[in-house]
């Protein structure tokens, strides 16, 4: 049993760690999971320019993926949803309606041009072998644009998970300018469904948001649902606008769907209702405002880290001048050989030091003789050549050391040493050169990346207000119908959420919601109608029956607290006849008693003080021993 604990206990761990690192987390310098990066290393081999099957494309990269084709598409679909990285053609699903992308051998996608300026180069790139050893893979991309806040993230690892929200493409590199030029900066999300975000508890990424969709009044009955919030779809958002409908939270009249690329969702509304009083209840009880939490977590140094929005930004900074560094510096060598060559081809041809090698029988003493010539010349190279160079300069045909032209041959070389003095220049004020480099791509893409969310500040609805708002219902006793529109001088004052208590002189009891006009009649014996009020719960009612068998008489006091709307209760046992009822806080009965040989008709008084009020349920208290006759109020404040 120990060997088995053991044994769990340690492949527990490493399935963690391994969800963690390889499957769930983004890494934060290149801001992809891994199998986001394989399919973008496998686009960037396959790159020809023109599109790629999205099945074919998941067939190369299970190459590289330990998992099936189908978590492979799926994340390729996602990637392709988000604009940045890759172009698309073909369905590949709607982000606004949440209908799935067509199966994969129907669509294609590549690289966009974005991903191919700032997302690749060999020369700073780790490698390291395949799950089987096959095949070499990135480490990590050499990100230039800081993709893990740009795209935001989702994943669910063992322990913990991530979620970062998406920022602007623009906004996010002139945040970087400011970190090195040493200025303040806000980044608040930017999500693709657009709407209104209100950043205010943000806290660079530790806090929440607040969304609402973007709502137009077409005209007083209409309203126009324009943009929606992340996260929800349309047919999300049109289920909670029929459910708090259901609920009598809102008032509707029809709801119709004409989403197709934009989102367009008509809500019309029923007499006596109008657009602008309904945008509250919108957003207080539908998917039309929602508030998104932000936790961010991604892998550094092999490792989860918990930060903010702030952090990873001021690390890829510091990233993105290493990277140009290294550029400049790759580029500094490279022109050092070409410079390198060019003078060592100049020498070689222009002294003739061909001229020794011709009656030479051997390749050694032709090398030989060769390293011996140039070492005259090696003050004016940039370093001694070596073996591979000699190999160079044996390779040389005839007939270009015939042609060979001095003045192009030093041109090149001044070129070269032009450019090499551009390289050093900017190698020493790299923060220039990276703050030239974002100024560049915001001039390139910014446009294609304009923020779709609008920021603006909230306010926050007051519920209690909105559910003070005083409507007049009407009972009708005679026609048994209750309603807003019901004419009646029976009048109840309520508020537009209020619920209905109805109670019937058969002990059954309902509640309803607020109706324009409904029958409310119980079917059946005793179906009178004796009471209709606010179902407030904290109203006590008083009750007294009598047993028509017996002809004792009971009382008791409840409140009704609890209730499914349209469900029939009882607040006292059937085959008994309900003799009073009132909410006066302490009402005052005369029972007449039934005469008997030894005792005359008499009467007596009770308050109903002395009864403790009790749940609905509860049995009533016997009045008294005696049979009563009749029951009489003495004195009664307000009475049903």
């Amino acid at each position: 049993m120990e060997d088995i604990k053991l044994l769990m206990k340690d492949h527990y761990i490493k399935y963690a760690s391994y969800v963690i690192l390889d499957r769930a987390i983004p890494n934060v310098i290149d801001g992809l999971k891994p199998v986001q990066r394989r399919i973008l290393y496998m686009l960037w081999q396959m790159h020809d320019g023109k599109l790629h099957k999205v099945a074919n494309v998941a067939g190369q990269t299970m190459a590289l993926h330990p998992h099936g084709d189908a978590p492979i598409t799926e994340a390729l679909v996602n990637m392709a949803n988000k604009d940045y990285l890759l172009d698309r053609q073909g369905n590949f699903g709607n982000l606004y309606t949440g209908d799935p992308a067509a199966a994969s051998r129907y669509i294609e996608t590549r690289l966009s041009p974005l991903a191919k300026e700032a997302m690749f180069n060999p020369d700073l790139t780790l490698y390291a072998s395949s799950y089987d050893g096959r095949h070499q893979e990135p480490l990590c991309l050499p990100a230039k644009i800081p993709v893990v806040l740009l795209q935001g993230a989702d994943g669910i690892a063992v322990g913990m998970s991530t979620h970062i929200f998406p920022h602007n493409f623009q906004e996010l590199l002139e945040a970087e300018i400011a970190i090195l030029e040493g200025r303040p900066f806000i980044l608040i999300p930017d999500f693709p469904t657009g709407g209104i975000v209100d950043a205010t508890d943000y806290d660079k990424g530790r806090g929440k948001v607040k969304l609402r969709a973007k709502i137009e009044i077409k005209d007083p009955k209409t309203l126009v649902i324009r943009e929606i919030c992340f996260g929800t779809t349309t047919e999300s958002l049109i289920r909670s606008i029929d459910e708090a409908a259901k609920k009598g939270k809102i008032k509707i009249d029809a709801i119709h769907d004409y989403t197709s690329d934009k989102v367009e969702i008509e809500i019309t509304l029923p007499r006596g209702q109008y657009a602008q009083d309904l945008l509250d209840a919108l957003y207080v009880y539908t998917e039309c405002e929602v508030t998104l939490h932000s936790q961010i977590v991604v892998i550094k140094d092999v490792m989860p880290w918990e930060t903010d929005v702030d952090s990873i930004l001021h690390l890829h900074t510091e990233k993105l001048q290493e990277y140009l560094r290294r550029e400049l510096e790759i580029e500094r060598d490279r022109l050092n050989e070409k410079i390198f060559d060019k003078s060592l081809e100049q020498i070689f041809i222009e002294n003739r030091l061909y001229k020794l090698i011709e009656k030479l029988d051997t390749y050694e003493k032709i090398h030989a003789a060769i390293a011996k010539s140039l070492e005259p010349f090696h003050p004016q190279l940039t370093r001694v050549p070596n073996e591979q160079d000699r190999e160079k300069l044996l390779s040389i045909p005839i007939r270009r050391i015939s042609l060979f032209d001095l003045n192009k041959n030093q041109d090149e070389i001044v070129s070269f040493r032009e450019e090499m003095a551009r390289v050093e220049k900017d190698l020493k004020n790299i923060k220039k050169v990276t703050i030239r480099y974002l100024n560049e791509t915001i001039k390139k893409y910014a446009n294609n990346y304009p923020r779709k969310t609008v920021i603006k500040s909230i306010e926050q609805v007051d519920t209690r207000a909105m559910e003070t708002r005083q409507i007049k219902v009407g009972f009708d006793p005679a026609s048994g119908f209750v309603g807003t529109k019901v004419p009646s001088e029976q009048v109840i004052e309520c508020t537009n959420f209020d619920k209905l208590l109805v109670i019937f002189k058969n002990g059954t009891y309902q509640v309803i919601n607020i109706p324009e006009k409904q029958y409310i009649q119980c079917e059946g014996k005793d179906n009178k109608v004796i009471f209709v009020g606010v179902a407030d719960k904290k109203t006590v009612f008083n009750v007294a029956y009598r047993d028509p068998k017996t002809y004792i008489a009971y009382a008791k006091r409840f409140i009704v607290e609890k209730f499914i709307l349209e469900k029939l209760y009882r607040y006292m046992d059937e085959e008994v006849n309900l003799e009073f009822i009132s909410t006066d806080p302490n009402p005052k009965l005369e029972l007449q008693f039934l005469p008997s040989a030894r005792k005359p008709a008499s009467k007596g008084e009770v308050s109903f003080e002395r009864f403790l009020v009790k749940g609905v349920t509860a049995k009533g208290v016997k009045i008294s021993p005696r049979e009563v006759k009749k029951i009489i109020v003495v004195k009664q404040k307000a009475s049903a």
